[in-house]
């Protein structure tokens, strides 16, 4: 009876960890939705510093969830999805609502369609991920050396980190002079988002003289961006960094793209 009883507990606490990933997952959609909150109901500058700093929050959560799954070995087509409709709305029309109600509300209009393509965008690119995460059994792949288009979060967390650097600077980023270059970064960004430019998944690291060489750019770039203006600009810094690197190797790798298109359409040699 014991025994029995025993096997029960097990089966049941083997159960559970199916939910630890969601939970860590709807972690993160809480603090997009309350960054929401603050964002609609904002009455200063200081409330969009605290939205933004939720959405960082949703960040790491973003982070953790794939890692908690992985040690607990509960990976699943449902937590795939589950992952996505939370960033669509932490990494998606949080951040949209906060920079909108930030900066882009000086053009009512042109802010509005801005925001809402930043969320339309948003929502493709991760419609695309998991149709290209999903293999022939329905469970989600193991991601390659390479995304194609920016990842939502990566997208998100470049704005947000303006609004961070914003506070540190004195908020004058919010005023009307800044918010058209504001908007032309929020279309970039969602252009970024359904391109098909490959940018790099960092899942298979080797330690190379370029990996070297690419760490030792990242800390000294910092240093000076810390140095010279804040530190809250260098969130600002590296996340714009790891776009130019996905421009400049989609640039670098175009003269190989049609060679390797000219060749296949070459007919062979009898």
């Amino acid at each position: 009876m014991a025994e029995g009883v025993r096997r029960k507990r097990q089966i049941n606490l083997r159960k559970t960890l199916f939910i630890l990933p969601s939970l860590v997952t709807l972690s993160s959609v809480f603090c997009g939705f309350d960054a929401i909150r603050i964002a609609a109901t904002s009455t200063g500058p200081d409330d969009f510093y605290k939205a933004s700093l939720l959405i960082i929050f949703a960040m790491f959560f973003d982070m953790l969830d794939g890692r908690v799954a992985r040690m607990t070995k509960t990976q699943s087509a449902f937590g795939l999805q589950i992952d996505s409709l939370a960033d669509i709305v932490s990494f998606g029309v949080a951040p949209a609502i906060v920079v909108y109600q930030w900066s882009l509300k000086h053009h009512p209009t042109a802010g509005l369609v801005a925001s809402f393509l930043f969320v339309a965008c948003g929502a493709i690119r991760l419609a695309r991920f998991n149709v290209l995460s999903m293999g022939e059994s329905g469970k989600p792949t193991k991601p390659g050396k390479y995304i194609v288009g920016l990842p939502i979060p990566g997208a998100a967390g470049i704005l947000i980190s303006i609004v961070v650097a914003n506070h540190a600077a004195g908020s004058s980023l919010a005023e009307e002079a800044w918010s058209w270059p504001v908007l032309g970064l929020t279309l970039l960004l969602a252009f970024f988002m359904v391109s098909t430019i490959p940018f790099r998944s960092f899942k298979d690291i080797k330690l190379n003289a370029w990996t070297g060489l690419l760490v030792l750019f990242v800390i000294v770039s910092s240093a000076i961006v810390w140095s010279r203006l804040k530190p809250a600009f260098v969130l600002v810094w590296l996340l714009g960094v790891y776009v130019l690197i996905g421009i400049v190797e989609a640039i670098v790798s175009i003269p190989r793209k049609l060679r390797e298109r000219r060749n296949a359409e070459t007919p062979p040699v009898p």
